[in-house]
């Protein structure tokens, strides 16, 4: 590994790095500097810490820019003169990668408290007939956090029906909370309404936000008094003032100072840093501003929102400072529309933005994934202000990165140093996860290199950029090495260096080393994380104990960890999957009993399973449920479902979902014309097929190696070797690679109408390429042999198979013993011997055949060895353990007709179709893509 990383830059030619060695050299394009970064032009409107004790883990688009940086030594940024001799004249020209890409990471993912609207001011209303009281659907709800939101507790109980309305009851004394109840009504018809209700009342207890919540259905005495009480609200609510109705009331200098102390000593207490600026009678400019960039930072925007319009509501104009905390706290929120409208407002009131307001547009629009927003701000900023600092640059670098646009990143990152910017780590940093996410391993290492030549110690940043290079190209093992080069600079694993390490392992789908890392974890005395248990239970599903899963989301439980929906959803496909779906829907009501309120990504975890099972009835009923939840199918949904009846050659239904997924406008991908060409082809219908090809075409999706495979098998089916000819020749053609199934579909075809010749051929093809054959291409080879009458070919590709180290599976030895006794009525010596040598393989790997071929095979016996023999009873012994207790074959066995051999010679073909078919891996690498 230290070879690896310590190659020469020269080695390596790229436009943005490359070095000098010698001072009379051409200039170059990229250039570092060892001068210190710039400071920020407006220090509170940095990026700080996270602020809340306990943050809700979550994985960001940018796997590594929650890391836990380390900061570069002073030793760094003021070499001393020996070091600086070592250096040579070149790193003046250095790459330049900009200051604080990667600052701390907003608690955007904490969870928001919005504010509860105010109820419009309204008449009082007439007092109700007590008979009116009580109304259908309408359910009470007990024991909410005082600080939840009617849309939050509407999602929640939308699961179970239609929602009409939710009333939250407020606190007499503080309007901006509930005061721990409130009620649900459900819409529809007086049924509907009331059976969503009684379905709602039977999860009394689930786990919501926290609280164990009260669900019964209301019996109206509550509504006695709301009348009065809504009254009281409105009177209180018009003649009182806020401030004077607050028990905390001191003296406006005091309470500002408290503020301002609790502010900078006590950020991450909330409570008390709200209670505090509730405590000031009149705040200022100052206050307000404060507490609008405390919220930005949260990431809480709406009562960012809020407290800016208090301000306003005040007649205190906002100034270039407050509007930029308040988008910076859209931008934190994701909620670029808002962050737009505040800079409208701003150019309408003449209020100039800053360096700063440009820099948190353009941070905002690069975590979104937009670009070209983030490229239109960005050019305004240029044209507006003559000098921009490192961290604007290093939001736009940040912005191509994550769109996988490495070429505009690296054209910005010499347009800073021609601007005379020197870069941090930082951008070192998000230039290497750039080049992860595109797999380029080269370049990736030229960025480590220059960051430890440009005198940046390498942090833990630095190291989990490899780790996680490594882990994603499946170079697990290089991984392990960077690891242990971190291990002897003295920087220790964090949570997500274990986790890049333990998701590579998941991918290679190595369990064991999997939970050896999860252990060393453990061992470093590291508390695991919502994250990393459910990648633990994504691999006990792997394992397929389903039970350990189970068990380890109660660990998170006892731990204070809330499970999330993806928790469930390994377990859930998993339990479908092997077609258990009472355990499945088990653990789906445990998912709602935790609180997890039922995706779309649940539901498809349901229906795939049940559609691999083929059960497409109750997968439709689960579709039926998913509509009723109020939760709207997406084209996975419907492509699951088509895949489901592809498999059953079901054309008219697969037809039927593709005209459902067109007509709600959702996307057509290649993954939804596969499952229309698998219809077409498992039905025979390949005029069809080909129809669906030309609408292909004329959509603009391009034909890859799984649409070219269900094609090839198609014509297969049919034995039609020329169109399965003519479909690898328009491969090749079009750039398209064939893989190991187009191969042996190919070959299924050429045995099938009797072209051995060829299908030899193609074996030889196939070894020229570098592409080996596998248990199915010499089963069907073997097969073919047996059909042209030719035994001992299909004995010799047996034992070639073996000496390929393949191990032969069922599959294998019914399709070679079938075909050799069906045709061994009068067998040579030799092939005589190699049907006991292949009986005695079978007895070893204690292989046992099902009662039908049992009894198929022993028809074939009693016409070789009529009165038994050593043969009859070698195979005997592979029979099923009730073959003796099975009633004896009569004498009319004797007698069977021709046909009755041609009719087990079709049934072997039917057999041999459903192994040979690869159906099974084509459902599991599409299925596997679509999720």
């Amino acid at each position: 590994m230290d070879s690896l990383l310590s190659l020469p830059t020269s080695h390596f030619h790229s436009p943005l790095f490359s070095s000098i060695p010698h001072a009379s050299s051409a200039t170059t394009s990229v250039s570092f500097s060892l001068q210190p970064p710039p400071h920020p032009p407006e220090p509170n409107l940095r990026r700080p810490q996270p602020t809340t004790s306990s943050p809700k883990p979550k994985i960001p688009s940018n796997p590594l820019k929650n890391l836990s940086s380390t900061t570069t030594s002073t030793s760094n940024s003021n070499p001393s003169p020996a070091e600086t001799t070592t250096i040579s004249p070149s790193l003046v020209s250095k790459l330049r990668l900009s200051s604080k890409l990667f600052p701390p990471p907003l608690l955007h993912d904490t969870q928001k408290a919005t504010q509860v609207s105010e109820p419009p001011e309204a008449p009082l209303p007439k007092p109700e007939k007590p008979d009116n009281f009580r109304q259908h659907g309408k359910i009470f709800i007990g024991n909410l956090p005082n600080w939840i939101k009617k849309h939050e507790v509407s999602e929640f109980f939308r699961q179970f029906g239609p929602i009409k309305d939710v009333i939250l009851i407020k606190a007499h004394n503080d309007t901006h909370r509930n005061a721990g109840f409130g009620f649900v009504i459900y819409g529809g018809s007086p049924p509907v309404a009331e059976k969503s209700a009684v379905k709602a009342v039977e999860f009394d207890g689930v786990e919501f936000h926290g609280r164990v919540l009260t669900v019964k259905l209301d019996d109206g005495t509550r509504l006695k008094g709301k009348a009065e009480e809504r009254a009281r609200w409105v009177e209180g609510y018009e003649s009182g003032d806020l401030n004077n109705k607050s028990k905390w009331h001191q003296e406006r200098e005091g309470s500002r100072k408290l503020f301002r102390k609790v502010l900078d000593s006590e950020p991450e207490n909330w409570q008390k840093v709200v209670t505090a600026f509730e405590r000031i009678d009149k705040p200022s400019r100052r206050e307000f501003g404060l507490m609008v960039n405390y919220y930005a930072r949260r990431g809480d925007m709406h009562r960012a929102r809020e407290t800016f319009e208090r301000m306003r509501a005040r007649g205190i104009e906002p100034t270039s400072h407050v509007f930029t905390n308040l988008i910076h706290a859209y931008a934190v929120g994701r909620d670029m529309e808002e962050a737009l409208s505040c800079v409208r407002k701003m150019k309408e009131e003449g209020i100039e933005m800053t360096v700063v307001t440009y820099s948190i547009l353009v941070g905002g629009f690069a975590k979104v994934g937009n670009s070209e927003a983030a490229d239109y701000w960005f050019e305004e900023a240029k044209g507006r202000h003559t000098h921009l600092n490192a961290i604007i640059y290093g939001n736009i670098v940040y912005a191509h990165c994550q769109t996988c646009n490495m070429e505009r990143a690296e054209a910005l990152v010499r347009e800073m140093e021609e601007e005379g910017i020197d870069a941090p780590i930082d951008i070192y940093h998000t230039m290497m996860d750039g080049y992860t996410m595109i797999g380029n391993e080269e370049k990736s290492l030229i960025v480590f290199e220059r960051l430890k030549e440009c005198g940046f110690t390498p942090s833990v940043i630095t190291f989990g950029c490899l780790i996680n290079l490594y882990s994603k190209i499946g170079k697990v093992s290089k991984a392990l090495e960077v690891s242990k080069m971190m291990e002897c600079a003295g920087i220790k694993h964090n949570m997500k260096t274990y986790s890049m390490l333990i998701n590579g392992y998941l991918r290679l789908k190595d369990w064991a080393n999997a939970f050896a890392i999860f252990e060393d974890l453990v061992k470093d005395g590291l508390k695991p994380d919502v994250v990393l248990y459910n990648n633990m239970i994504q691999a006990f599903c792997g394992m397929g104990n389903m039970d350990r899963a189970i068990h380890t989301i109660k660990e998170m439980q006892k731990e204070r960890h809330r499970p999330t929906t993806r928790t469930f959803m390994p377990i859930i496909h998993g339990f479908a999957k092997a077609g258990e779906m009472r355990r499945a829907l088990e653990v789906f009501d445990m998912m709602r009993r935790s609180g997890c309120i039922p995706t779309v990504h649940t539901f498809n975890a349901l229906i795939l399973g049940l559609t691999e099972k083929r059960q497409m009835e109750k997968a439709v009923e689960i579709l039926d449920e998913m509509t009723l939840a109020g939760i709207t199918p997406n084209e996975h949904t419907y492509t699951t479902i088509m895949h489901g009846y592809a498999s059953l050659g079901d054309t008219g239904k697969a037809f039927e979902y593709f005209s459902k997924l067109r007509n709600e406008g959702l996307e057509l991908d290649v993954y939804t014309y596969e499952a229309l060409l698998k219809a077409c082809c498992k039905s025979g219908r390949m005029q069809s097929a080909l129809a669906v090809t030309k609408e292909m075409a004329a959509q603009n999706i391009p034909r890859n190696t799984f649409v070219y495979n269900i094609l090839i098998d198609g014509w297969a089916r049919r034995g039609d070797v020329w169109e399965a000819a003519d479909l690898m020749q328009q491969m090749k053609q079009e750039g398209v690679q064939p893989d190991i199934h187009t191969y042996t579909s190919f070959i299924n075809a050429c045995c099938k109408a009797g072209d051995m010749l060829r299908a030899m051929n193609t074996i030889h093809e196939m070894d020229a390429i570098g592409v080996k054959p596998n248990v199915k291409t010499y089963t069907t080879l073997i097969h073919g042999w047996a059909r042209a009458s030719l035994p001992e070919k299909a004995l010799k590709c047996f034992e070639e198979m073996k000496l390929a180290g393949l191990k032969p599976d069922k599959a294998v030895y019914h399709c070679l013993m079938t075909s050799l006794l069906s045709r061994a009525t009068v067998a040579e010596a030799s092939i005589y011997s190699g049907v006991l040598s292949v009986c005695r393989e079978m007895i070893e790997s204690g292989s046992t055949v099902d009662m039908g071929t049992a009894v198929h095979w022993s028809r074939c016996l009693r016409k070789i060895e009529r009165s038994g023999g050593e043969l009859t009873e070698a195979l005997q012994k592979t029979f099923p353990p009730d073959w003796n207790s099975y009633h004896t074959i009569t004498g009319n066995s004797d007698s069977e007709t021709d046909d009755e051999h041609e009719s087990d010679g079709e049934d072997n073909d039917v057999y041999f179709d459903n192994v040979t078919d690869g159906d099974d891996d084509l459902d599991d690498e599409d299925l596997n893509r679509l999720w």
